[in-house]
């Protein structure tokens, strides 16, 4: 189960800045999860949970990068043409059973073995072959086209660390030492709820669709927010919605609070009457309710239940997904033992004008463009309100406005963060 440190709940009044936010975050958590062995085909997107050595190097041995011909260097012509016999013909995965004496050739094919006598390698369409023997001409330089053993990877080497997700190319990086196994952690196991009477699940069919005047709406987020739990490799338990009823919601959150390290809910955590969710929490555990400066997405919740790690995203579809990406991700990267945390901002010219309240971080949908002169360039979605979820869908990525921009000109540098990044 999660730690979350007590003394990081105590209630402010006044907002609270988000670098902040995301400092205490991070100090009051730590990674919670397990570990388990898997193979290489399972291992895709998984966290690595050690540092992997290589157990030998790579290459194992030096050996032809191209299809040639391999000499050694003293018995070349400085200035003209080099006359040797061909003695031997090496192909990869036969190597050579002798070293080579001065003043022979042997041909050697992309990924042979290099000998002991061999330093230099000629490209086979640089020479000429004549009879048993080879021209070789003058001009190449010591060590050419040989790969040496140890020049990818030597022995003991760390090639992965630990906290690394494992990607296609990490994968490749183990098989090329020969491991076929992998220490792993294993995946966060987060629940999901929605809350409120009016959220309903969407249907299959189409039919008994929600209509004007039944004041009930499609869940959104909990669907959005799974979808973005299992792109960060996380093991989600769809608990359904809970109603605006103390003692529902009190049950279900304490029951799940047994068998998972992170518990995510959307919805409920205003000031209102019928927001339950917060004071709920704080008597099961401990909360910490920030007002954060941040536009969308100020509501929002951070606390335990127990002693597994909790937070309440706002119930508005957009500052939900805004708000996960933002303070959600880096709490689950933290529980899973995962490193890089960073999501890199890119500086492009703004195509927009915009106007914003100093003293708070604002996040606009937009998308990446180029103008007529071919310069890249980010738009905006020309509405930014929480509920429109089409600005997700049209966007590709955020435009983060820090606590002192007050407005933004067309050719202002703003920073353009990706979905891509955000979510992975």
């Amino acid at each position: 189960m999660s730690e979350v440190k007590e003394d990081c709940f105590q209630g402010d009044d006044e907002m609270l800045p988000f670098l902040k936010g995301l400092e205490i975050l991070h100090q009051s958590t730590h990674r919670v999860v397990g570990t388990e062995t898997v193979s290489l085909p399972k291992a895709l997107g998984r966290i690595v949970a050690e540092d992997i050595l290589a157990p030998l190097n790579v290459p194992s041995h030096n050996n032809s990068a191209v299809d040639g011909y391999g000499v050694a260097f003293a018995d070349l012509n400085k200035d003209a043409p080099t006359r040797l016999p061909v003695t031997a013909r090496i192909a990869a995965g036969h190597p050579l059973d002798r070293p080579t004496t001065a003043g022979e050739a042997v041909q050697i094919f992309t990924g042979g073995a290099v000998p002991n006598g061999i330093d230099t390698v000629f490209m086979q369409e640089d020479v000429t072959r004549d009879g048993d023997d080879v021209l070789l001409p003058p001009g190449l330089k010591l060590g050419a086209n040989c790969r040496l053993a140890g020049e990818d990877v030597k022995e003991n080497d760390v090639i992965i660390r630990a906290g690394s997700v494992l990607r296609a190319q990490e994968i490749g990086l183990a098989a090329s030492v020969g491991l076929g196994r992998l220490l792993v952690f294993r995946p966060l196991r987060v629940a999901v709820f929605s809350t409120g009477d009016e959220i309903v699940d969407p249907v299959y069919d189409g039919a008994n669709a929600v209509g004007d005047g039944q004041g009930t709406i499609y869940d959104v987020n909990r669907y959005s927010i799974a979808a973005l739990l299992r792109g960060l490799g996380c093991e989600v338990t769809d608990l359904g919605v809970l109603q605006d009823k103390v003692a529902e919601i009190r049950s279900a959150l304490h029951d799940a609070a047994a068998g998972h390290d992170l518990i995510l809910t959307s919805g409920g955590v205003s000031m209102g009457e019928e927001d339950h969710i917060t004071r709920v929490v704080e008597s099961l555990g401990s909360i910490a309710f920030w007002r954060l400066a941040i536009k969308p997405g100020r509501p929002m919740a951070f606390g335990k239940i127990v002693d597994t790690a909790f937070i309440g995203l706002p119930g508005n579809p957009v500052a939900a997904m805004v708000i996960f990406m933002h303070v959600a991700r880096p709490l689950i990267l933290n529980l899973s033992g995962r490193i890089d945390f960073d999501v890199p901002a890119y500086q492009v010219p703004a195509g927009f004008s915009f106007e914003k309240k100093k003293g708070r971080r604002e996040w606009l949908r937009a998308w990446l463009e180029t103008d007529d002169l071919g310069q890249m360039r980010v738009v905006n979605f020309p509405r930014q309100g929480s509920g429109l979820l089409t600005s997700m869908v049209a966007a590709s990525g955020l435009v983060e406005l820090t606590e002192e921009v007050e407005s933004v000109k067309p050719g202002d540098l703003v920073s353009f963060l990706s979905f891509r990044d955000m979510t992975q």
